[in-house]
């Protein structure tokens, strides 16, 4: 006799806790869904992520998409939540969505961040980047990280800049022109 299924509730991979000034950041949770959504669906945020809106269940796709990169590869991107409101507010972290891009991105650490625009111009994202940088140096100290931005977000640019990313290609991606940036750590 075949003994019953256990199951075990949480993640196969724990996502390490990051903390800042204003931030946390933390793993997915299903809760993080209804504000996910309406992120994705604002036009001042999918102006720059696709071009349009995002619905629920595409939402509910890069909230899975989060995790399972913590359980396949050991890195993912992390939920944020501001910590005077505990609201999540975006997410910050690194992918391999194996890109059909030239020059090619695969086996790169692949840097993103999306905050909702309510949050925008408190330099939340620089804390947040920062903070997922600095784990990532810690992780994977030799790594070459790559992000990609959509050329008319200057202020995904600058936060880029700023820790180091440089431009090195404007492949299409999409249909769509896009600037691909990188940053190597030594």
């Amino acid at each position: 006799m075949t003994p019953p299924l256990t199951l075990v509730a949480g993640p196969l991979t724990a996502v390490p806790q990051l903390e800042t000034t204003d931030l946390l950041l933390r793993g997915p949770r299903v809760t993080d869904l209804p504000e996910f959504a309406a992120m994705a669906a604002d036009p001042d945020f999918y102006r720059y992520v696709g071009g349009k809106p995002q619905n629920e269940e595409e939402a509910w796709r890069r909230l899975l998409a989060q995790q399972g990169h913590w359980t396949l590869l050991g890195y993912g991107a992390w939920s944020v939540e501001e910590k005077a409101t505990r609201r999540f507010i975006g997410t910050v972290g690194f992918f391999d969505f194996q890109r059909d891009l030239t020059p090619s991105i695969k086996g790169t650490l692949e840097a993103g961040w999306t905050l909702a625009p309510r949050v925008h111009g408190r330099g939340y994202a620089t804390q947040a980047v920062g903070a997922a940088l600095q784990w990532a140096e810690a992780q994977f100290p030799v790594a070459r990280l790559t992000c990609i931005i959509d050329p008319d977000n200057a202020a995904s640019l600058a936060v880029a800049r700023k820790f180091g990313f440089q431009e090195i290609a404007r492949p299409i991606y999409h249909d769509a022109p896009i600037v691909l940036l990188e940053r190597i750590t030594d």
